[in-house]
């Protein structure tokens, strides 16, 4: 039993209240809630009256999007949502340090490889423990808020990576876009000019590099578990031989994928390698310079036939808090921010996959640009499924195995079997 549940319910909620409760509170809420010595978000009569939501969006127009998403469902719920958003750097160590305190939110929002970091210390509640059901989800989804044996978040939509080409590009090489290793080299290789790269990938020294790895490695059968392995090292190869035959430009190694897409959107290069994220600045550039693009799944090794891809995306958790009013509130909140409606809302304003495999469906034969990102998401892996809180590792050591190759520093076997031993 985790320190987090020997601790019992009313204490949790004491602390919880001396440590956040009034502070956080208007003032005509704080004088009904703190006043009458009953917990925040809960009027006199016991009834739950608002939830505190945290979340990590704040730019436009995600924030916009999830903030007309949380009123919607509190409005169906009769409820208030009290939502903080905080960017970037400083939201883990925010959730960790709420963690720790026992003043986490009502429900928490996380990036789905954070996820067993934060189960694996007691602080949330198992979805089924409030009847919420992953039933009909692709199961990497489910897979990424899964930890021991129980699903501790569900997931309305997920993000993946697929290949991007220039349709003008290509049809003026002549060339189709590539399925297999071979044909993307080929194919790189006669898209390759005087003013552009046949391909473009971010091989960054950041979780970013190993995130746009993935899809090589996992494909032909490597492991984060493992680098030191054929199939790892055979990945790196490729990845190397675009750079080394100028295929790529040497510059991979410090772009982000943001870079990546600046790049293809602006010509310089004719495929690259990114997320649907990316959709809204490409069809500004398809507005504004003609841009003509398409998307196609990532090629895979000979012989292979499957395009293994990583699965990206926010879950929706319930923090432990003690009040079983409120956690109950809350899980119907996730239910609400799950729901059909909202799926398919996140799908066509986010460009991203629903999580439910039939709304995924549905959204594709809606808009064909995602077509492949669909796919690619029935077989995507959640990068915490092997090694849970254990990934960053990993993470860092695939990175850094990249730059190692990339630059010359060693051939892609000993690169992976530095990294794996560092």
């Amino acid at each position: 039993m985790s320190q987090w549940r020997d601790i019992p319910a009313r204490t949790i909620r004491r602390r919880r209240r001396r440590l956040i409760g009034c502070t956080l509170l208007p003032a005509a809420l704080a004088l009904t809630a703190c006043g009458n010595g009953v917990e925040p978000g809960v009027d006199s009569s016991g009834r739950v009256v608002s939830l505190r939501v945290l979340d990590y969006y704040t730019n436009q127009p995600d924030t916009k999007i999830y903030q007309r998403l949380y009123a919607a469902c509190g409005r169906r719920l009769g409820i208030r949502i009290d939502r903080e958003s905080v960017a970037g750097a400083g939201y883990m160590p925010r959730v960790l340090q709420q963690a720790a305190s026992r003043t986490l939110p009502d429900v928490l929002m996380l990036d789905n490889p954070d996820l067993q970091q934060i189960a694996s210390v007691g602080a949330l509640a198992p979805i089924a423990d409030f009847g919420l059901s992953t039933k009909g989800y692709a199961r990497g989804v489910v897979a990424s808020s899964t930890y021991r044996g129980k699903v501790y978040g569900l997931q309305p939509a997920a993000n993946t990576l697929a290949l991007f080409y220039n349709k003008k590009l290509l049809k003026e090489a002549g060339v189709e876009p590539p399925g297999t290793w071979s044909e993307l080299k080929h194919t790189a290789k006669e898209l390759t000019g005087s003013d552009t790269y046949g391909v473009g990938f971010s091989a960054v020294a950041t979780y970013e590099g190993a995130w746009q790895f993935l899809p090589f490695m996992w494909s032909n059968g490597g492991t984060e578990r493992n680098l030191a392995t054929p199939a790892t090292a055979q990945a790196v190869g490729l990845w190397r031989d675009l750079v080394a035959d100028g295929s790529a430009p040497k510059s991979v190694v410090n772009w982000s994928q943001a870079d990546v897409n600046d790049q293809f959107k602006n010509g310089n290069l004719a495929m690259m390698v990114n997320g649907p994220w990316q959709l809204p600045l490409l069809d500004e550039a398809h507005k504004k310079k003609g841009l003509e693009f398409g998307l196609a799944k990532i090629p895979v090794p000979e012989g292979k036939k499957t395009s293994v891809a990583p699965l990206g995306g926010e879950t929706f958790t319930l923090p432990q808090t003690g009040d079983r009013r409120t956690q109950k509130k809350a899980a119907r909140f996730v239910a609400c921010m799950n729901s059909e409606r909202v799926q398919l809302k996140l799908g066509r304003l986010r460009d991203l996959v629903p999580a439910r495999t039939d709304l995924a469906e549905r959204l594709a034969a809606d808009d064909p640009r995602l077509r492949a990102f669909v796919e690619q998401v029935r077989a995507a892996r959640a990068r915490t499924a092997l090694l849970g809180p254990a990934w960053p590792k990993a993470a860092t050591r695939i990175y850094t195995a990249l730059q190692t190759a990339l630059t010359g520093g060693a051939t892609p076997t000993q690169a992976v079997r530095q990294a794996q031993n560092d």
